[in-house]
């Protein structure tokens, strides 16, 4: 029962304690008698085999389950007295095991009373009991228990516990919340929610507001039939995961009804919070954010500009097809400017148009070239030949240099290498939004009221991913 020196753990169940963590507790090896080593092996409640064997050097219980009397001088830093078992263990919350009566002691407890045949005599007679079990409790013990009981069954009925929700269950950590929401981790999905929870909770679902459209005097909303945040989940369902209404429908036990309309509801009541955030930066702004190895050859570029599409649904009609299909993709599509500061960040999005529009076309009608500024510079694709819109706002063009001569100058060089880092920005931006599942697979014309405010919604959210790596 020597007590250990070197690197020793507690081999207790549900006892953690370790010589390193805990130096202030002493570690004892099992004792080499082999009765008293029996008795400290039923102790811990534990047995010999292919889990567990006592090795000497090796096995240790530490002082935490011994009492202040199984050492000599009534400290834990002393020697153990020979013969000493442990004793307090979780299992009795580190209390010492209260010593049972035995039978003998508890039949001569006889409850004495004045003899009622000899009145003369001082003496007592014991009325002697065959055993103490048999004994009937108190009169109305079982009542008070019976009423202990049904007040403490009326007390939990009128306890409002809240019901568990299926967000709690599916994003229960940052992963799961970044696979199904997009957000980062949870600590800002929480910032997030709690600024958009108190006006969502006065939501009116898609058919009833199309309802108090066309009626004079509505009625009130129906009871929702999910909690606010399950609905939230969703929504990110069907845009962030891309799961089908189905799928959906089955999972929340639910009709598809329902999902299409709790899809349209946020999608359009995200797009009127989301779009009434300001993210176009001022150019002041723009320039303490730019990456510095951009400052030498970009000083003044405001904003990096791109177009990207997204597949659509063919549709019936041929007029329609003519107008949604894109040369570029080789199939109908949807069409959208994006703008990027150089810092990641994106800062103008635009509508959704048909798929034949030119990239000149919707740079012009998208709303970007009147809060440009004069001397603003723009970065975009050789394809954007847009020179000349932006001239009429004082804005410039930024492009790489031309070849004019056999090869290009080393500092030449350096610039178009500059801006072919910069100008990937905007590509990896445009990847952000398209992580939304929504958009790996055609885009129903079901769908087609809602897509912009789904657009919408995906670009600024992508924002809360955090700022891109733009080191070399």
């Amino acid at each position: 029962m020597a007590e250990s020196k070197n690197r020793s753990f507690c081999c207790v169940p549900g006892c953690s304690c370790c010589n390193q963590k805990q130096p202030y507790l002493s570690f004892h090896s099992f004792p080499s008698d082999q009765a008293t080593r029996n008795l400290w092996i039923r102790a811990v409640r534990r047995e010999e085999g292919p889990n567990f064997s006592v090795r000497k050097g090796n096995t240790f219980i530490c002082s935490r389950h011994f009492a202040k009397e199984d050492y000599f001088g009534g400290t834990t830093i002393s020697r153990l007295k020979s013969g000493v078992v442990p004793s307090l263990f979780p299992w009795n919350n580190f209390t010492a095991p209260l010593k049972r009566e035995s039978v003998f002691e508890r039949v001569n407890k006889r409850q004495l009373v004045p003899s009622q045949a000899d009145d003369n005599s001082a003496a007592s007679k014991a009325i002697k009991m065959d055993h103490d079990y048999v004994t009937h409790p108190p009169a109305g013990a079982l009542d008070e228990a019976l009423g202990y009981i049904e007040d403490l069954e009326a007390r939990l009925k009128r306890v409002d516990l809240p019901s568990p929700t299926l967000f709690s269950r599916y994003c229960a950590s940052d992963d799961q919340i970044r696979f199904y929401t997009k957000f980062p981790s949870e600590g800002l999905f929480r910032i997030f929610w709690e600024s958009i929870a108190p006006s969502a909770s006065r939501l009116v679902y898609w058919t009833k507001a199309k309802r108090i459209g066309d009626e004079a005097c509505p009625e009130p909303s129906p009871p929702r039939i999910m909690p606010l945040i399950d609905e939230f989940l969703m929504y990110s369902f069907r845009v962030a995961v891309g799961m089908k209404e189905q799928l959906i429908a089955d999972m929340f036990n639910v009709s598809i009804a329902t999902v299409s309309r709790v899809t349209i509801t946020w999608a359009n009541y995200l797009f009127i919070v989301l779009s009434s955030v300001k993210i176009w930066i001022k150019r002041e702004k723009v320039k303490l954010s730019m990456p510095p190895k951009f400052q030498k050859y970009c000083p003044n570029v405001r904003v990096i500009l791109d177009c990207t599409e997204i597949a659509l649904e063919n549709a019936s009609s041929l007029t329609l097809q003519s107008e949604t299909f894109s040369n570029y993709k080789n199939r109908t599509t949807l069409k959208g400017l994006i703008g990027v500061a150089p810092c990641g960040l994106i800062t103008f999005i635009s509508p959704l148009y048909t798929g034949c529009i030119s990239d000149k076309e919707i740079t012009k009608i998208c709303g970007i070239l009147p809060i440009l500024e004069p001397g603003d510079d723009v970065m975009a694709d050789k394809g954007f030949l847009i020179e000349d819109l932006l001239a009429e706002v004082g804005a410039k063009m930024i492009i790489p240099p031309f070849k004019h001569s056999a090869q290009f100058s080393k500092e030449e060089t350096a610039k178009t290498q500059a801006i072919a880092r910069l100008r990937i920005i905007v590509e990896r931006a445009i990847a952000r939004v398209k992580s939304f599942h929504i958009w790996d697979s055609p885009v129903p014309l079901t769908l087609i009221g809602s897509v912009n405010q789904m657009w919408l919604n995906c670009c600024v959210l992508s924002n809360y991913q955090g700022p891109f790596c733009l080191e070399e």
